[in-house]
């Protein structure tokens, strides 16, 4: 556990060179911590060094670290599959969804949302690379998703959020992410109402790429909680 705050004080000195490599502010991008399948002192180690923002992706896992936290003040990041009989829960207890990619689960959200917690931020999950076997929605079909979500009272559309496949060349990955991140500028000219702010990409392995490219949040694990089971999920 106290390796925790060291590596994340090495993420951190990524995202700033990278920033750096493109003259961003390192100020523009924020680091989620991917604490799923992590146990909740893992969690209590980050934010006793400065990690506030965190990611979950399996509810009921999320639901009891939350519970066993409930001193801290921490902004939760739901980034999983969203299945629909998990909305009730995911629109109570979490500040942010990333992987928004159906107008039925958005609704859903938006409807659940409790009226004494501000709007939820939502961001929508794209298919990068137009994979079979990983959710999110086709760029065809972002512009009526994003239009529906921006309708919806409860909601705040934020953004993107975007799980390419792995590449191990910077500049292929990079490629991959500035689809997005044009993406996203299409987004703010078709709705300019709505606060499009947000580039939820980049894990432990290609993150530089993603700052490139212009993500305001990183979503990383590996690199500060250590190796884990894989799993293709929405943060590493």
């Amino acid at each position: 556990m106290h390796k925790i705050g060291d590596n994340l004080n090495k993420v951190s000195t990524r995202i700033e060179q990278a920033a750096n490599s493109v003259a961003r502010a390192a100020a523009g991008v924020r680091l989620l911590a991917v604490s799923k399948t992590r146990p909740a002192k893992a969690v209590r180690c980050a934010y006793r060094a400065g990690q506030r923002c965190f990611g979950e992706n399996y509810l009921q896992e999320a639901l009891q670290k939350q519970a066993l936290l409930d001193d801290l003040d921490l902004e939760w990041h739901f980034i999983g599959p969203i299945q629909a009989n998990k909305t009730r829960a995911i629109a109570s207890h979490f500040d942010w969804v990333h992987s928004v990619d159906r107008a039925r689960v958005a609704e859903r959200l938006s409807a659940q949302r409790p009226a004494a917690l501000a709007p939820l931020n939502i961001c929508l999950q794209v298919n990068a690379d137009a994979e079979a076997s990983k959710a999110g929605v086709d760029y065809r079909q972002l512009p009526a998703l994003a239009a529906a979500v921006c309708g919806l009272e409860r909601l705040r559309l934020r953004g993107l959020m975007a799980i390419p496949a792995r590449r191990s060349d910077p500049g292929q990955q990079r490629a991959v992410f500035e689809q997005v991140a044009e993406a996203l500028r299409q987004l703010q000219r078709q709705l300019p109402q709505a606060p499009l702010d947000t580039l939820s990409m980049g894990m432990s392995g290609d993150l530089e790429a993603a700052v490139a490219a212009g993500a305001t949040i990183v979503r990383v694990g590996t690199d500060i909680f250590g190796p884990r089971q894989s799993r293709a999920t929405a943060g590493d």
